[in-house]
């Protein structure tokens, strides 16, 4: 499942420092490699503790994690909606990916220029939006344009999305982003055929200064002020102290250096964490002698979706799913265990999955 997260913000915001931390993280709790696909796209790991614990009871002869991409998108200008600086190749490197870290400069360092003379990271993040809207109406124009021939024939779901792209366009006429809209399931299956850019999450990711990685700054705290009205997360990064990391060469160094800044762990495995849970995903896991691995699925996704993420025939053909919960594989320390303890389930195609459990699957083709 190829998930894409991408790095937004404006020049000089430590985006791209970012982004370089994720590429030479060399994780404190698992081995979580990195591999770049083009110049400014990479597949990371994603760090989870939960796997290092099978590992330890299973004694498998690989462990796999799970993935996702992570696209370092080209610096926003203002103007980039009608293509100033790299600005349509911004936004169609935006539009491929499925969520949006958005990078604000919440430090001051007079050694680094703001593109726009002061660090302000709302009027930073207004800017982004406002581009991004701009493009998205241009978008909903077309769509209402092509649309207007077909509503006169009175075809029923054409009126209905014509209806809603108009709605569309008022909302992003007054400054707001399509996320912000209230709809309804039909409405958002209908929006997700129209690739707007501001209909994806979004996560703030703010970066700080060495002295506020742990408690914030006035500048993160309007942040968070900001983000409360969008119902959205806010992160707290420094990127400096990530790149600091990535320098030093062993576990004890890393974990000196962290302990010294009163964090548990680099920033990067949280970063990882967060962007994962706002793709809105799930980790199910396979675990035998041969691999432990773990496998990514949409929240809410029933058994036989989650055997097609392994293999298509293993959905074409499913016919139930053995299910152990991570917990309690974790308290009794084996299958057998799990069984004897009749916590051992057999589940049916409505069984919807939860994150953590550990399956395997009967299927027949």
């Amino acid at each position: 499942m190829a998930l894409k997260c991408g790095i937004v913000g404006l020049p000089n915001v430590g985006k791209s420092t970012l982004f370089n931390c994720l590429s030479n993280a060399k994780a404190q709790s698992a081995n979580f490699p990195f591999c770049t696909i083009e110049p400014n796209v990479g597949t990371i790991s994603v760090p989870d503790t939960r796997l290092e614990k099978l590992e330890e009871l299973v004694k498998p002869e690989r462990v796999v994690p799970t993935t996702m991409e992570i696209v370092d998108i080209a610096g926003l200008v203002k103007g980039a909606s009608k293509g100033e600086g790299l600005g349509n190749q911004f936004l169609a490197n935006i539009r491929e990916t499925d969520a949006i870290i958005h990078v604000l400069r919440c430090f001051d360092d007079g050694n680094i220029i703001h593109v726009d003379g002061s660090v302000d990271p709302i009027r930073d993040k207004e800017v982004i939006d406002f581009e991004l809207q701009l493009k998205d109406l241009e978008t909903v124009e077309k769509r209402i344009q092509s649309l207007s021939r077909t509503v006169k024939s009175g075809d029923k779901e054409a009126v209905k999305t014509y209806e809603l792209a108009e709605k569309i366009k008022t909302h992003l006429e007054s400054g707001n982003s399509v996320r912000s809209m209230q709809m309804n399931e039909s409405e958002l299956e209908i929006v997700k055929s129209f690739h707007l850019i501001t209909s994806k999450p979004v996560m703030y990711l703010c970066n700080v200064d060495e002295s506020s990685v742990k408690s914030g700054n006035s500048y993160v705290n309007k942040v968070k002020e900001m983000a409360a009205t969008e119902n959205a997360q806010v992160l707290v990064i420094g990127a400096k102290i990530e790149a600091d990391i990535t320098e030093l060469e062993t576990y004890d160094e890393r974990q000196m250096f962290l302990e010294e800044l009163g964090l548990e762990e680099p920033g990067v495995n949280r970063l990882i964490r967060s962007a994962y849970k706002l793709l809105d995903l799930d980790t199910y896991f396979t675990a035998g002698v041969k691999e432990v691995r773990a496998w990514t699925v949409k929240k809410g996704s029933t058994a036989p979706q989650a055997a097609g993420v392994i293999h298509t025939d293993f959905e074409k053909g499913f016919i139930r799913a053995e299910v152990m919960k991570y917990d309690d594989f974790i308290t009794y320390g084996s299958e057998a265990a799990v069984k004897e303890a009749g916590k051992f389930k057999v589940e049916g195609k409505e069984y919807i999955v939860q994150d953590g459990d550990i399956m395997h699957f009967r299927f027949n083709v």
